[in-house]
């Protein structure tokens, strides 16, 4: 895939699609009103007729654009430019790719429109453009005979001014790396169980980190998990006769004077639910529980291709929780690797028992900062739905600043109370602390027992159980997996560099 960005008009750019956008105001913006003038007036026609409104996310397609040079023409609506913000521009935006990405085309150009809109300016719109194009032209059909997504060949930005040039290609190249990251998050996601267990996906990371001459991987095998006391996690993965993994990448890029960033993901390759089974109807999508692992994978992969100049650590734990006569059992009472122990009541509550040992070795390290992404609880999804993610912290500050990433780059979190009474339903007569805290607010206590493995480090935890995975398609969403998350890590890393 080439990307270029060209000053040229937009009449004049030879391509199969040119997509320009349009709000809900009265006049059409310099570059559409070209569009209009050689359509011979199409557009207002079709505007005064009210077949192109400019609501956000509507789609006007126009297969036999004559007046143009290009081959076709697609229009997409963006809503009140008053009130346009990330999150509706980028859904829009993936909204016309995947319109054109059904069939195989080779090129097209998108128009930038530098009238200022709302906070949407020139150049979030040229980083979210490139990011769509790459993400909106990757299926989940991994195994499919005959594709029913294409990534389109040849695409040209369309700007007013060359003067503008070396900022937009800037932010386009910016988009294009993001794009590949969340396509490497939803790719090891996709990914059948039988194809992604915890040694194929170390020997992925490795091959990743390979790529970057900053990017270092150490992969923890059985042996090493023992030596090192980490036996919450180890009794997850008895059941499998798989391993487990951790794999540690270190980005250090920042100096002795930056913060270091831990970022931990929970990577439950196929979670059977253990003796506390799920139905097969819970399990199917299953293969997503290590969606937080690809998800430190992913930013990781985009902080390096980037080249910033920060300190980042990704730890991501990888287990099977399945069923056998190895595998543990409710009333086992685990010795988790800072000594604390825990009672298991149920074997299906297994991703902050991986996590518990992970985080400890995070707090160990010493680092400034932590944000533990995972696949974590149901309940957190009853309580936010499948589009928005849940924020866990114990320090304010630090949860402030993830929540003013996310919001910069278009995703959707929201804080969740994290108060003391919670741990009251995680008290255990056997051992330290319960692995469930029973059936009223499951996300809150289940990062309430996250809470224990963390030390006094700062510490962001985000429940991605909805958005992480779709289960079906929407016109601005591919089903399955989402990558959702890569933008918000890498935006907090850029903001404490």
């Amino acid at each position: 895939m080439t990307f270029q960005v060209d000053p040229i008009s937009p009449v004049e750019l030879d391509v199969n699609w040119l997509i320009v956008t349009i709000a809900e105001e009265d006049n059409f913006h310099p570059q559409l009103q070209k569009i209009d003038d050689a359509l011979n007036g199409q557009l207002t026609r079709l505007k005064e007729n009210g077949d192109l409104t400019g609501k956000s996310g509507s789609v006007v397609k126009i297969l036999d654009a004559e007046g143009i040079a290009a081959s076709r023409l697609l229009v997409i609506g963006l809503g009140d430019p008053a009130k346009l913000e990330r999150t509706a521009f980028d859904k829009a935006a993936m909204t016309a790719i995947r319109s054109i990405t059904e069939k195989e085309y080779r090129s097209a150009g998108v128009v930038l429109n530098s009238s200022a809109t709302h906070d949407v300016n020139l150049l979030t719109q040229s980083e979210i453009w490139a990011k769509s194009i790459v993400v909106g032209g990757f299926g989940q059909g991994l195994h499919k005979a005959e594709k029913d997504r294409f990534s389109l060949k040849d695409v040209t930005f369309v700007i007013e001014s060359a003067s503008v040039e070396p900022e937009v290609k800037e932010s386009v190249a910016r988009g294009r790396m993001l794009g590949d990251a969340i396509n490497l998050t939803r790719e090891l996601v996709n990914r059948t169980p039988d194809e992604m267990y915890p040694e194929s996906f170390a020997a992925r990371a490795r091959q990743v980190a390979d790529e970057y001459e900053n990017l270092k991987c150490e992969i923890w095998d059985q042996k090493r998990l023992e030596d090192e006391k980490m036996g919450s996690m180890l009794a997850v993965a008895r059941g499998s006769d798989r391993e487990p993994r951790l794999v540690i990448m270190e980005y250090l890029n920042g100096g002795p004077d930056a913060p270091t960033i831990a970022l931990v993901g929970k990577g439950v390759t196929f979670d059977s639910g253990g003796y506390s089974i799920k139905p097969s109807q819970g399990m199917i999508t299953m293969k997503c529980d290590m969606a937080g692992a690809a998800t430190v994978l992913g930013a990781l992969s985009a902080i390096a291709e980037m080249g910033l100049k920060v300190n980042v650590i990704g730890m991501m734990g990888m287990v099977e929780n399945l069923v056998s006569g190895k595998a543990y059992k409710l009333g086992d009472v685990l010795t988790a690797r800072n000594g604390k122990t825990i009672e298991v009541h149920n074997t299906d509550a297994e991703g902050r028992l991986v996590l518990a040992d992970v985080l400890s070795y995070a707090a160990d390290r010493e680092v400034d900062y932590i944000i533990d992404l995972a696949t974590l609880t149901g309940a957190c999804v009853v309580a936010l739905g499948m589009d928005v993610v849940g924020l866990f912290s114990n320090n304010d500050d630090w949860s402030n600043k993830v929540l003013a990433a996310a919001k910069s780059c278009g995703e959707s979190i929201w804080p969740m109370p994290m108060f003391d009474e919670y741990n009251e339903l995680l008290k255990s007569d056997l051992a330290d602390v319960k692995n469930i805290g029973g059936r009223w607010g499951g996300a809150i206590t289940a990062a309430k027992f996250l809470e224990n493995f963390v030390n006094e480090t700062a510490w962001v935890h985000l429940d991605i159980a909805g958005p992480a995975y779709a289960e079906s398609s929407k016109p601005h969403q591919e089903g399955g997996a989402s990558g959702v998350m890569v933008k918000t890590l890498v935006e907090t890393v850029l903001q404490l560099k």
